[in-house]
């Protein structure tokens, strides 16, 4: 595969406290998403924020790695369903992201348990965001088939 490179802009005005910024995807798949502290913070009320932006990507990323993990058994997913959590906690006197928590369900035909969390963990081995996620945080996986 060769070198990814994706670009994303935030134009931000004002303060942190009371300022506004507006993220821009350079694919422009989203455009002028708003992002503020009060909504990051506190009740999203359409915003997204930085935290939200990370559980998208892992939950994303996880998604094709199992795909990826499942079809390599011979086992193709009929539904791969990734929820993930991006948990920042205070840790003395700055914020950061703790941990990742995915919630995987996935309906595979003709596959054990065994075989399935085994393809679970090599997926998450296999995940380049799960990795980023593991240099600074926990990433943690409750995953079942149904």
């Amino acid at each position: 595969m060769p070198r990814i490179e994706r670009r994303a802009e935030v134009v931000w005005e004002g303060n942190v406290a009371r300022g506004r910024g507006l993220l821009t995807s350079g694919s422009n798949a989203f455009s002028e998403l708003p992002l503020t502290l009060a909504t990051r913070i506190g009740a999203p009320e359409g915003h997204t924020s930085p935290e939200e932006l990370v559980a998208s990507a892992h939950a994303g990323c996880y998604a094709m790695s199992l795909t990826n993990e499942l079809v390599r058994l011979g086992r193709t997913p009929e539904r791969v369903e990734v929820s993930a959590t991006c948990v920042m906690d205070e840790v003395g006197d700055r914020h950061l992201v703790v941990a990742s928590q995915l919630e995987v369900r996935a309906s595979v035909g003709e596959i054990d348990d065994e075989t399935f969390l085994a393809a679970v963990s090599e997926a998450d081995t296999g995940c380049p965001i799960s990795a980023l996620i593991r240099a600074s945080a926990e990433v943690r996986i409750d995953a079942s088939l149904v």
